[in-house]
């Protein structure tokens, strides 16, 4: 009987570390997925960051038909979704997609007489004596002009191109970030 003895202490001992290792493979794969989870959903608001930029390149006379055509060629080398969630990326996929088109059908096309989001909002903050944040902003550039649509992203996106033209400023409070027209300086000498 002390033969079978040590034997059985093996076999319990395998037995632990397998369901250790079972459990810790385990506790992997579910880190995993909420980190798949995570970048998936990282890379959604990213997109549709791509798209509010793309609209606004277009309203301000950029060059979108390059863009698209660089999108369309990076298509081909998209790393492929996990196993396990090919149902919930396709559904996010659609739905994306989706909302780009819907929002495409809602937007109305600016008409030339009509100033550009970026006059706009110069125009409003060189009549304001303190900085606004960029909700602030398309608050009152929605009021200003109802028929077009202020949305805050795209307000705010104008807003700092405003400010890489250098026709803005930007200043942060802790964590809010407000803009102003520049201070009209006096001509120099020069």
């Amino acid at each position: 009987m002390s033969g079978n003895l040590p034997v059985q202490s093996v076999t319990a001992d395998y037995v632990q570390r397998v369901a250790d290792d079972l459990s810790a493979n385990r506790s992997d794969q579910e880190r995993v997925r909420s980190e798949l989870a995570r970048l998936q959903d990282e890379l959604v608001r990213l997109e549709d960051s791509e798209q509010v930029l793309t609209k606004m390149q277009d309203v301000l006379g950029g060059t979108p038909k390059q863009g698209a055509k660089q999108r369309k060629g990076s298509k081909g080398a998209s790393v492929p979704a996990a196993r396990g969630s090919n149902r919930k990326t396709a559904a996010g996929k659609s739905t994306a997609a989706a909302g780009r088109k819907a929002s495409k059908k809602t937007v109305s096309p600016k008409k030339a007489s009509e100033p550009t989001w970026l006059e706009l909002t110069t125009a409003y903050l060189g009549g304001q004596s303190e900085p606004r944040s960029a909700a602030e902003v398309a608050a009152s550039l929605s009021e200003a002009h109802p028929e077009r649509t202020a949305q805050v992203t795209v307000v705010r996106n104008t807003l700092e191109h405003g400010v890489a033209q250098g026709l803005l400023e930007r200043s942060k409070q802790g964590r809010s970030v407000f803009y102003s027209a520049p201070p009209a300086s006096a001509p120099s000498g020069s």
